[in-house]
């Protein structure tokens, strides 16, 4: 059985056109991360970039201030988990079959 060098060269860049294509879609992924009970939400894409901060104006206060700081990260983090998690199946969906199981290989991060 002989070894399809070309036939390899052009999975891998069926793998890597797809990869691109999938890279491109991922900034119409969003997810909303929301803390406090919805007192503060943050919106980011598939890319990972925060695209919008809202903040409910009862926690406009000062003695509030600390408080609005962690709600503001703890909805950050939830919106950049989320979109994260989105953006690994959507890559997942996008390229498979096109590359064979291999231990150790990750593309789950590709967009990160």
């Amino acid at each position: 059985m002989a070894f399809d060098l070309n036939g390899m060269m052009g999975k891998v860049k069926e793998l890597q056109d797809k990869m691109q294509q999938a890279q491109d879609q991922l900034q119409h992924l969003t997810a909303t991360g929301e803390a406090g009970g919805g007192l503060v939400r943050a919106t980011a894409n598939g890319h990972r970039q925060l695209l919008k901060i809202e903040i409910d104006e009862t926690l406009l206060t000062p003695q509030d201030r600390d408080m609005l700081a962690d709600l503001v990260v703890a909805a950050v983090n939830k919106a950049l988990t989320d979109v994260a998690e989105q953006a690994r199946v959507e890559l997942q969906r996008q390229t498979s079959g096109l590359m064979p199981n291999i231990p150790g290989l990750d593309l789950g991060n590709f967009g990160g």
